[in-house]
């Protein structure tokens, strides 16, 4: 395997049990810094791999951290109504 080479898990995108933050899903619900972001602050578990140190996500926990961010707007929402006694 060269060092720049990318393993195949086969399927699609979104089947792959380990992806590249380039190879998640569109529309992508961030832009790459953010995504960076979350990968070194460790909000987004994940993995550096090969001489480039390249990310690698689970489709797990991508789908995890986007079910958390769910919830948390939810709460969020639910805490503080819009338009709520203003009239």
């Amino acid at each position: 395997m060269t060092p720049n080479a990318t393993v195949d898990f086969g399927g699609s995108p979104q089947d792959r049990p380990v992806t590249t933050m380039a190879r998640t899903p569109s529309p992508r619900p961030w832009q790459p810094a953010q995504a960076y972001a979350l990968l070194r602050s460790g909000e987004l578990p994940a993995i550096k791999v090969g001489g480039r140190g390249q990310w690698r996500v689970e489709a797990a926990e991508l789908e995890g951290y986007i079910q958390r961010m769910y919830h948390q707007t939810k709460n969020f929402v639910a805490a503080h109504p819009f338009g709520h006694g203003q009239e």
